[in-house]
């Protein structure tokens, strides 16, 4: 039988003089590995992308991180050159299909710049140098070329208990990884607060009354997936969602079969 299928949505990269679709392999490799999933990449465009028409062939969306951050015109902000670099075309793909999977019911998992994504299609607004604010820890990645110690499990977080993020992890202390200098300001109403870190910097959410499992994490589990345990159960709770999804979907969508036909005519009949 087929796997599901997740989409994650692309970033435009420019490398050599030629634009790229592009996005991090760690972020596939998580999704196949830990959520047991296929994947397929959604091109990052200004306009044409026909967003119900993906979300009608997948069964998932994962929303990854990205160094560029969400442009502050679309939360009511002034841009300056210091908050960027920006992806606008990015921004007119994952919000649009963030917005769409909420209301459609399709699992979602929204990571780094996805959870500042997922708080602005809500109507949140973000922080930018959050280190520069006073009692705010530096979040911000390691400067260093090695990625293990880049993405090193450095930071404590606590998991609201009773949340949808303690059912998968359990309530309490968390250890996680940190990589962000934008976070969460002014938190969206539909979204309800799941865990944060010790100076109160927002590090995960879930979207109240949402249709299907649909949470945002700030933190990079993708990348320890394969040997953390708190990495690998959020990408197999994601992965749980999407084959309910997909099950569901396609019972909606399985053709009749001879006893369906025989007790529908016995309806009519009657």
């Amino acid at each position: 039988m087929s796997k599901p299928v997740v989409a994650i949505p692309a970033d435009i990269r420019e490398i050599e003089g030629n634009v790229w679709q592009a996005t991090p392999n760690q972020y596939v490799r998580a999704a196949v590995k830990g959520a047991d999933v296929t994947v397929f990449l959604v091109p990052a465009l200004d306009i044409d992308n026909d967003f119900d028409g993906i979300l009608d062939r997948v069964d998932g969306l994962l929303v990854s991180g990205s160094r560029t951050n969400v442009h502050p015109s679309l939360y009511g902000k002034e841009a300056t050159a210091a908050e960027g670099p920006y992806d606008m075309a990015r921004d007119a793909t994952s919000l649009p299909l963030i917005k769409r999977a909420l209301e459609r019911g399709i699992p979602l998992l929204a990571i780094c710049r996805g959870i500042q994504e997922l708080n602005v299609v809500l109507g949140g607004t973000l922080a930018n140098e959050i280190q520069e604010q006073p009692g705010v820890w530096d979040h911000r990645k390691p400067d260093t070329p090695v990625l293990d110690v880049a993405y090193g499990i450095r930071q404590k977080v606590t998991v609201k208990e009773g949340s949808c993020l303690a059912a998968v992890l359990g309530a309490g202390e968390v250890q996680v990884n940190s990589l962000h200098r934008q976070a969460i300001s002014e938190l969206a109403p539909r979204l309800a607060l799941e865990a944060v870190a010790e100076d109160g910097t927002i590090e995960a959410v879930s979207v109240i009354g949402a249709k299907a499992f649909a949470v945002g994490v700030q933190w990079h589990p993708e990348y320890w997936v394969g040997s953390d345990q708190p990495s690998n159960k959020l990408f197999a709770a994601f992965g749980e969602a999407v084959r309910d999804y997909a099950a569901a979907k396609q019972g909606a969508s399985a053709p009749a079969t001879e006893a369906d036909v025989l007790a529908f005519g016995s309806v009519k009949s009657a």
